[in-house]
């Protein structure tokens, strides 16, 4: 027999809400189409985020609040920019706990950029070489190292792209999929503008900035 939204209990929902942060009907919806499944609905609740923020990638975020990070000891301090398209959003518990988060992630894991397209054509073109030095050191065909380079290569931005790395709290997201489930929840778009990291003792601090075409406002 299938599963409705009857057979779907109020724990189960608070579960999943808990989980996830999504409303609460998303979420009874996600659990009677999971057929109860936890861990399906987890899924497809992040589906549909990441559905949702591929329809407003376009829309300016002109709002937004600067977040801040100091760790523990106060040896490693974080600024960043997110943005968002209103005021109103930008006051939400939800966006300061988006912001808080990035801002903490951002200095424990170290990134060098925010997205992939940031990523500057010498630091491709090093990297790249590194690896495919690697692979034919290794005693790879020239064809099967310039494959594995490819893996290699996304492996990288996975390590210096803030929005590919691995979420702190959960390592099943990464930060761009964190982002894509506050935009489903908040109904807004939201981007990473900009961000600085320092560490005391370092000869330079990390800066990064991205700049997003955007539409202009109608």
């Amino acid at each position: 027999m299938s599963t409705t939204m009857a057979n779907i209990s109020a724990a189960q929902v608070k579960e999943l809400r808990e989980k996830t942060g999504a409303p609460m009907m998303d979420c009874k919806t996600a659990l009677t189409e999971a057929k109860g499944i936890l861990e399906d609905a987890i899924v497809l609740l992040r589906k549909k985020g990441v559905s949702v923020a591929a329809k407003k990638a376009t829309r300016v975020t002109s709002e937004g609040s600067v977040g801040h990070y100091i760790h523990a000891g106060g040896k490693i301090g974080v600024l960043v920019e997110v943005n968002c398209e209103s005021d109103f959003v930008a006051r939400t518990e939800d966006f300061k706990e988006l912001v808080h988060d990035i801002a903490m992630h951002i200095a424990a894991s170290d990134p060098k950029f925010v997205r992939k397209e940031d990523v500057t054509a010498e630091d491709y073109a090093r990297e790249k070489d590194i690896y495919l030095a690697k692979a034919i050191a290794s005693g790879k065909p020239a064809n099967i190292a310039e494959k594995m380079v490819t893996g290699m290569m996304e492996k990288y931005y996975e390590e210096v792209c803030l929005l590919e790395q691995p979420f702190i709290k959960d390592q099943t997201i990464n930060i761009s999929q964190l982002i894509a489930a506050k935009i489903g929840k908040l109904g807004e778009n939201i981007a990473v503008r900009r961000f600085a990291r320092f560490k005391v003792g370092d000869a330079g601090e990390t800066i990064a900035i991205t700049k997003p075409a955007e539409p202009k406002a109608e």
